[in-house]
């Protein structure tokens, strides 16, 4: 068993697949690495699991009987920030889309490695971690602040609804103000991946933080550096603060 910083506490883990199969392997792999997983076989046991375990991460297949995956995201998103890696299978790229639309952190396709599945749910412990005493840190822009203490961001005082990951997102490119970020940079710097991912989930996710950040008169942009990334732009000449 590993005893690795990630998995010194019991995080609990719902898998979500109609597929007995496929629950039994990903709860041996997560058993394996010290991690607590709980099992549901349909999309309305898996929304009263959430409820009575709050889980860390979920799990979640989207070719499911009844409610299928993308109905029971639509469903967490509202009351739930929990991350979400979504199984689906090859043929499937539009659902994936718009799983990530709806607010997944990410994705695997079928058949997949345990050891990646695992490996992703770890990186999202990882993401999660967020040690005692941390002294507040804000970023500051003209009419943008983001607070990582508080995962509040103020455009122009308005408060934007971000999810965790656009929140992660928006940080690590502000961060690294005019600099171009690559999609393989991103991946492993906010995502925490070191091994090859589909670049979409970057794109999307890039998608949906450019549409929530869409203020008027907004002093920020988020630009597209062609067959290369992303960079955080800041239209104002003034110096940006932070502490």
């Amino acid at each position: 068993m590993s005893t690795s910083s990630t998995t010194s506490r019991k995080y609990k883990i719902l898998v979500v697949d109609d597929d007995a199969n496929v629950r039994d392997l990903v709860t041996l792999y997560l058993q394996k690495e010290g991690l607590v997983p709980i099992a549901a076989s349909n999309g309305e046991e898996a929304l009263k699991l959430v409820t009575q375990h709050s889980p860390e991460v979920i799990i979640l297949d989207l070719m499911l009987p009844g409610m299928d995956g993308l109905e029971v995201c639509r469903n967490l998103r509202r009351v739930s920030d929990t991350p979400i890696i979504m199984l689906t299978a090859k043929g499937e790229e539009s659902d994936r889309i718009v799983g990530l639309e709806l607010g997944a952190d990410d994705y695997v396709v079928k058949p997949f490695s345990p050891r990646e599945l695992v490996a992703r749910v770890k990186a999202v412990l990882r993401r999660g971690k967020d040690p005692a005493g941390r002294e507040e840190e804000v970023q500051r822009f003209p009419g943008l602040e983001i607070n990582r203490s508080t995962y509040r961001v103020l455009i122009n005082n308005e408060e934007a609804a971000l999810t965790p990951m656009e929140f992660r997102l928006l940080w690590y490119l502000a961060s690294h103000e005019g600099r171009v970020c690559s999609r393989k940079e991103l991946l492993e710097r906010v995502w925490g991946y070191d091994t090859a991912s589909d670049v979409r989930t970057v794109d999307v996710h890039v998608k949906r933080l450019r549409r929530k950040l869409a203020f008027p008169k907004a002093a920020f942009s988020i630009t597209t550096a062609w067959g290369l990334g992303y960079r955080f732009d800041v239209k104002a000449e003034q110096p940006k603060t932070a502490k």
